[in-house]
C-alpha cells in the first residue's frame, strides 16, 4: 500500500488578505476590486492541496490563541488533523496586492512571540508524529522565539529518524536548515542566489549554485524558476521541466503547489519524469488562480500533457 500520511509543519502561519487591483499607487490611495481573507502560511497551503490529492494530512506548528477561527474551519473542510500548538497572542496577517499586470507585492508582518514552553509543546508533538509518519513538510518563515539553528535542530533529528523531510524556507532559516540535511529542498531562483551570494541569470547559474549544495548531503535539490521551468538534481542526474503558459492571476502559492506535488508523487512512487511533470503541472495551474488547490482534474490532465520533461545537461 502507498503511503498517504504526511504532516505539515508551519511555524508562521499567517491570515492572508489579498486584494486584486488595477495598478498599486504608492505613497497614495489604491482602489482594491475585490479581496478574500484565508488561513495560509506555506505549509497550510501544501496541506490543502495534499489534502485535495488524497493524502490523510497532519497539520502542526504554532497558532495564535486568538483567531484560530478560519484556520480550524479550513482544516475541517479539508479533513486535516490538526496538532497546531496554540500560543499567546494573535496569528498575523499578511497583505498581498495583486495588480492586473500579475505583479504581487507581498506585506509580510512578524508573527507571534513563541515561548520556551510553547517549543517543549511542539518538539513533544513533533516527535510524538515522527513514531508513525514518514513525510515531513516544514515550510515557510520562522516565528519571533525560534531561531533558525533551533529549526534546523528539528531537520536534523528528524532526518537521523529517517525521515523524508521537504523543507522549503528562505533566508537564514534556509541556510541552517540545508546543514541539516533535509530530504528534499525547493529553493526558487532569487533564495538561491541570496544563499549562494551571487546573481543567477540563467538555468545554467542556478545549475551550478545547486551543484553546491549537492555537497551537502541533500538527496532532492530542486529549483524553481518560475515560468523558465523546474530542475530537479537526484542522484547526479538532472531532469529539466518546461510548464505551459498560462494566464497569470497571482503566482501566490505556486511554490507551495509545487512542493505538494513533489511529495506526493514521492509518496506514490511515482516515476521520476512522470512525478516532475505531475508537480510543474500543478504549479501551472496553481498561478491561474486566487489562493491554492485543484480547480478541476480535467484541466490538470491537460496541464500534465503540455509540460515538457527533459534530462539537461551542462555546459562547462
Amino acid at each position: 500500500m502507498k503511503t498517504i500520511k504526511v504532516v505539515t509543519v508551519t511555524l508562521n502561519p499567517a491570515l492572508d488578505l489579498t486584494g486584486s487591483l488595477d495598478s498599486l499607487n504608492q505613497g497614495s490611495i489604491s482602489l482594491v476590486k475585490s479581496g478574500t481573507l484565508h488561513a495560509a502560511g506555506k505549509g497550510v497551503n501544501v496541506a490543502k492541496v495534499l489534502s485535495e490529492l488524497g493524502a490523510e494530512v497532519t497539520v502542526t506548528g504554532f497558532l495564535g490563541k486568538d483567531n484560530p477561527e478560519l484556520f480550524s474551519q479550513l482544516f475541517n473542510d479539508i479533513k486535516a488533523r490538526d496538532a497546531f500548538v496554540q500560543v499567546e497572542g494573535a496569528t498575523r496577517i499578511n497583505v498581498k496586492l495583486v495588480e492586473d499586470s500579475g505583479k504581487v507585492s507581498d506585506i509580510n508582518f512578524p508573527g507571534v512571540q513563541v515561548t520556551q514552553g510553547d517549543i517543549d509543546r511542539f518538539e513533544e508533538t513533533l516527535f510524538e508524529l515522527a513514531k508513525d509518519h514518514d513525510y515531513f513538510v516544514i515550510a515557510g518563515s520562522l516565528p519571533q522565539g525560534v531561531s533558525p539553528e533551533l529549526c534546523a535542530s528539528w531537520v536534523k533529528r528528524l532526518h537521523a529518524m529517517d525521515k523524508k523531510v521537504l523543507f522549503d524556507s528562505s533566508r537564514a532559516a534556509l541556510s541552517a536548515g540545508l546543514e541539516a540535511q533535509p530530504w528534499l529542498i525547493k529553493p526558487n531562483d532569487e533564495e538561491l542566489a541570496e544563499f549562494v551570494g551571487r546573481p543567477l541569470n540563467n538555468a545554467n547559474e542556478c545549475q551550478q549554485a545547486a551543484l553546491e549544495l549537492a555537497n551537502k548531503g541533500i538527496e532532492n535539490i530542486v529549483v524553481s524558476m518560475g515560468a523558465q521551468g523546474v530542475m530537479w538534481l537526484n542522484q547526479g542526474q538532472w531532469l529539466f521541466s518546461k510548464p505551459p503558459k498560462m494566464e497569470v492571476v497571482s503566482t501566490v502559492g505556486a511554490g507551495d503547489t509545487l512542493v505538494a506535488g513533489l511529495c506526493w508523487g514521492h509518496m506514490q512512487d511515482m516515476e521520476k519524469e512522470a512525478l516532475l511533470r505531475f508537480a510543474t503541472a500543478l504549479s501551472a495551474l496553481a498561478v491561474s488562480q486566487i489562493g491554492v488547490g485543484i480547480p478541476s482534474q480535467t484541466l490538470l490532465e491537460q496541464a500534465i500533457s503540455q509540460v515538457n520533461v527533459q534530462q539537461t545537461i551542462i555546459s562547462k
